[in-house]
C-alpha cells in the first residue's frame, strides 16, 4: 500500500505548530484573572505598615483594564479574584488566634461584595466618563460592606490606605468616600488615559471628549485634593490640654491574654504611677487627662473593691482624671465600658462601647457557629450589650470624644461624638488577641485619616501598643513600640471648628451611592434600546 504525502498530513491530528499556538491561546485567556489577583495583591501592597499608598493607582488601573469591555458574568469572577487577592493578605490577622477557617469565611463572604462592583465595572464601561460611574460603584460596594452582615465590616476601605498620601486632604472635605472615590478615580483615569494614547498611536486619531474624561479623571482628584489642604491645620482654637497615654503591656501574647486580667490592671496602674514618680521628680510634664486603653481593666471595678481600690490609687498618684477601659456588669448586661475615674470622686462617668465586634464581643448565630465548630462558641461565651449614646467626657474642661477600637472603622461612631462636642478624639484600644500583626498598624492608620477628616487630634491607648499622639492634620507626634510598658505625655490642641466632613456627614456617601445607580440606571437602558435596534 502506498502512502502519499498528502494522506498522511490529512491523517496527522496535531500538526507541530498547534499545540504552542493552544497553550499561548490559554495563557491569554487565563491573563485577565491572573491580572486581577495580582492588581488586588498591589492594592494590598497599598495598604500600612506600609507607606506605598500611590500604587492603589495602578492597581484600579489593572483592574480597570480587566473589566473595560467585558461580559457582566465575567466582571463577577474578575472581581472575586480582585477581591481575594485585595483581602486574603489584608485580614490574615483575624485568624492569627482561632486558625484559618473563620479568615478564609470572613474574606470569601467580604470578596462578594467587589464581585458585584466588578460586574457593574463591566456595565458601566461602556458609557461616556465611565471612569466617575466605576469609581461611584466601588465606594457604593464598600457602603455596603459597612452595613451588612451583623453591622458590617469596614475594614479595608481605600481610604485608610491613604494616611501617607496626598490625597489624605480630601477626609476633612467629604470624609472616607470621597478620599476613597478619589483615589479609585484617579486609578481608572490612569487607565483610560494610557488606552486613549495607545489608540492615538495605532489609529492616527483622538477623540476630544472621551481624552478630556480621561485626563480629567487624573487632574481633578489631584487638584482638589491640593484645594482642600486648607481646610486641615493644627492650631489650637480653645486652648491645649496635656495628655498622658499609658500603654501598661499584657503578660503574654494572644488569646490567654484574657485570664491575666488582674495582670494586665496591675501593669497599666503601675505604669501610671510611674510616670507620676517622673512628674514629682521634675522629669516630666505633668498631664490634665490620662487615657488607658479598652480592657485595661476586665475586672469590673464596681463590683470588685480590690480592682477599685488600685484604678483609685493610681489616679489619686497621678492626679489627674483617668479614663480607664473595663469590662462591666450592670442590669443583667456586659458592657465593654470606658470610666471616667476622678482621683478624687472616683467613678463619674460611663461610655459604653456601641459598635461591638460581631464574634469577637458577640456571636451572631450562635447555635450554628456551635455546630460547625464548638471550640468558637468557648471563646465568646456572653455577648456584650451595646451602649446608646455616643461618650464625650469633660476631663479638666476639656470635652474627650471615645472611640472604642472597632468602631474606629466606622464613619458614624467617630462622627456622633465630635458633634456632640468632642474637642479631643480618644481611641482605647485592644490588640493583644492580634500578636504582632499588621492589625495594629492598619487601625493606627484609620485613626490618622479620622484626625484629618474631622479636624481634631487624636490619642490612641492601647494595651500592648502601637500607643500613639496624632496632631489633627494626621501626623503621629509620638509612638510606642508593642508589647512594652510605656507611656506619652504631650500637650494637644483642643479644636471646636467643624469641618465640612463633620458637617456634611453621610451624604458625601449617599451622593456617591446615587451616582452608581444612575449610572448603572443608564447601563441598563443603553444595553435595551441596543437589543430593540439589533432586533429591528
Amino acid at each position: 500500500m502506498t502512502v502519499t504525502a498528502t494522506s498522511v498530513g490529512e491523517s496527522d491530528p496535531m500538526p507541530p505548530q498547534t499545540a504552542p499556538t493552544a497553550r499561548r491561546t490559554r495563557l491569554v485567556r487565563l491573563l485577565p484573572a491572573v491580572a486581577a489577583a495580582l492588581a488586588g495583591l498591589l492594592l494590598y501592597v497599598s495598604f500600612p505598615p506600609r507607606t506605598l499608598w500611590w500604587l492603589a493607582l495602578p492597581a484600579f488601573a489593572v483592574f480597570g483594564w480587566v473589566l473595560r469591555g467585558r461580559s457582566w458574568k465575567a466582571g463577577l469572577g474578575l472581581g472575586y479574584l480582585f477581591g481575594l487577592g485585595f483581602l486574603l493578605p489584608l485580614l490574615v490577622w483575624t485568624g492569627v488566634e482561632v486558625g484559618p477557617g473563620p479568615w478564609i469565611a470572613l474574606v470569601a463572604i467580604e470578596a462578594v461584595f467587589v464581585a458585584l462592583v466588578g460586574a457593574g465595572v463591566t456595565a458601566v464601561s461602556k458609557l461616556p466618563g465611565w471612569p466617575v460611574w466605576a469609581a461611584a460603584l466601588w465606594i457604593a460596594g464598600e457602603a455596603a460592606r459597612a452595613r451588612v452582615p451583623f453591622s458590617g465590616f469596614p475594614w479595608g476601605k481605600i481610604a485608610f490606605g491613604q494616611a501617607d498620601g496626598v490625597f489624605l486632604p480630601l477626609a476633612a472635605l467629604g470624609g472616607t468616600p470621597v478620599l476613597g472615590f478619589a483615589v479609585v478615580l484617579c486609578g481608572f483615569g490612569l487607565f483610560e488615559s494610557v488606552r486613549l494614547v495607545l489608540t492615538a498611536r495605532r489609529t492616527g486619531t483622538v477623540r476630544r471628549a472621551v481624552a478630556a474624561v480621561g485626563v480629567l479623571s487624573v487632574v481633578v482628584p489631584l487638584v482638589a485634593a491640593f484645594a482642600a489642604r486648607t481646610l486641615v491645620g493644627d492650631k489650637a482654637e480653645t486652648g491645649t490640654v496635656t495628655v498622658a497615654v499609658i500603654q501598661g503591656n499584657v503578660p503574654r501574647l494572644g488569646l490567654d491574654f484574657n485570664s491575666q486580667r488582674r495582670a494586665v490592671l496591675d501593669h497599666h496602674a503601675r505604669e501610671t504611677e510611674r510616670l507620676a514618680a517622673e512628674v514629682a521628680a521634675g522629669e516630666t510634664e505633668r498631664p490634665d487627662i490620662v487615657l488607658w486603653p479598652e480592657n485595661s481593666s476586665d475586672i469590673d471595678p464596681f463590683a470588685n473593691d480590690d480592682a477599685r481600690a488600685v484604678i483609685d490609687k493610681a489616679a489619686k498618684a497621678i492626679g489627674a482624671p483617668v479614663s480607664v477601659g473595663g469590662v462591666v456588669a450592670r442590669d443583667g448586661k456586659l458592657l465593654n465600658e470606658q470610666i471616667l475615674w476622678d482621683p478624687v470622686k472616683g467613678p463619674v462617668d460611663t461610655y459604653d462601647k456601641r459598635q461591638t465586634q460581631p464574634f469577637g464581643e458577640y456571636l451572631p448565630l450562635r447555635s450554628l457557629v456551635g455546630a460547625i465548630n464548638e471550640e468558637w462558641t468557648s471563646m465568646v461565651r456572653r455577648d456584650f450589650s451595646r451602649g446608646e449614646e455616643p461618650g464625650v467626657f469633660r476631663m479638666d474642661g476639656a470635652g474627650i470624644g471615645l472611640v472604642t477600637c472597632y468602631e474606629a472603622a466606622f464613619d458614624w461612631a467617630v462622627r456622633d461624638p465630635v458633634t456632640a462636642g468632642a474637642q479631643l478624639i480618644s481611641v482605647p484600644s485592644n490588640n493583644a488577641t492580634f500578636g504582632r500583626s499588621e492589625m495594629t498598624y492598619q487601625q493606627l492608620a484609620m485613626s490618622r485619616v479620622r484626625a484629618v477628616e474631622h479636624s481634631r487630634a487624636v490619642t490612641v491607648p492601647v494595651t500592648s501598643g502601637v500607643s500613639a499622639i496624632i496632631m489633627p492634620d494626621g501626623r503621629i507626634t509620638q509612638r510606642t513600640g508593642m508589647f512594652v510598658a510605656d507611656s506619652l505625655v504631650q500637650e494637644v490642641p483642643l479644636r471646636t471648628s467643624q469641618t465640612p466632613a463633620t458637617r456634611l456627614g453621610v451624604l458625601p456617601e449617599i451622593a456617591l451611592v446615587l451616582v452608581a445607580v444612575g449610572g448603572l440606571g443608564r447601563a441598563v437602558g443603553s444595553g435595551v434600546r441596543g437589543r430593540r435596534a439589533g432586533d429591528l
